[in-house]
């Protein structure tokens, strides 16, 4: 139970942690609205590390072995999603910032955040394929088969993809409280649509 326990700690952070185009997103979407939308798409985020968590235990190999023939189609769109979500994002922060004050209205429901978060993460097979490998290639691999060990290993990585996703969250919060004026999130805004879209530029390009 222990070695499910930490083996899960370890499979969310090592795939939460190296933040990429969706953490940047996830920072700049809560700083651009709240705290209450930025966990819900951290959730969002963990969920979808939780469900292929669950789908490496129950199908290890057999579902990264099926995943491998689609995974370049399956990079190919998630890098096209982030564009999309860049160039709306910069869009919306010139338009607020031609329109004079920003409003006050969360542009941005919780469970849109949610859905969108957890279909933008659910796009990259690298995840299947990580965990897989890890329950795959993990010595003790055989105790996962137990259904108790099992779910204690999938918890354990959402608990900590979700941790984590959560601090993201918090500090994009806590930006939002600093950069107050027009300019302050118009240069926000451009910055963190600049650099999710330049990480799926440069997936793009590694997938053609």
């Amino acid at each position: 139970m222990i070695t499910a326990l930490v083996a899960g700690l370890l499979a969310g952070y090592g795939i939460a942690i190296p933040v990429g185009a969706v953490g940047t997103y996830l920072v700049a979407l809560t700083a651009r609205t709240s705290l209450r939308v930025g966990s819900a798409a951290a959730l969002g985020i963990a969920t979808a590390d939780g469900l292929y968590a669950l789908a490496a235990v129950l199908g290890g190999s057999a579902l990264a072995g099926l995943i491998a023939p689609v995974a370049r189609p399956l990079g190919v769109l998630s890098a096209l999603v982030l564009l999309t979500v860049a160039v709306l994002g910069a869009r919306r922060a010139l338009r607020e910032s031609a329109g004079g004050p920003v409003k006050t209205a969360v542009p941005m429901a919780a469970p849109r955040a949610y859905s969108t978060l957890l279909g933008i993460t659910l796009l990259n097979p690298v995840t299947i394929v990580y965990f897989a490998a890890l329950v795959v290639g993990n010595k003790s691999a055989a105790a996962f088969d137990a259904v108790p060990q099992a779910s204690v290993f999938v918890l354990a990585a959402f608990c900590a993809s979700a941790s984590w996703q959560l601090f993201l969250a918090f500090g994009g919060a806590l930006l939002g409280r600093l950069v107050t004026g027009a300019r302050g999130r118009l240069v926000t805004g451009l910055v963190s649509s600049a650099i999710v879209g330049g990480l799926a530029v440069k997936l793009l390009l590694s997938l053609l």
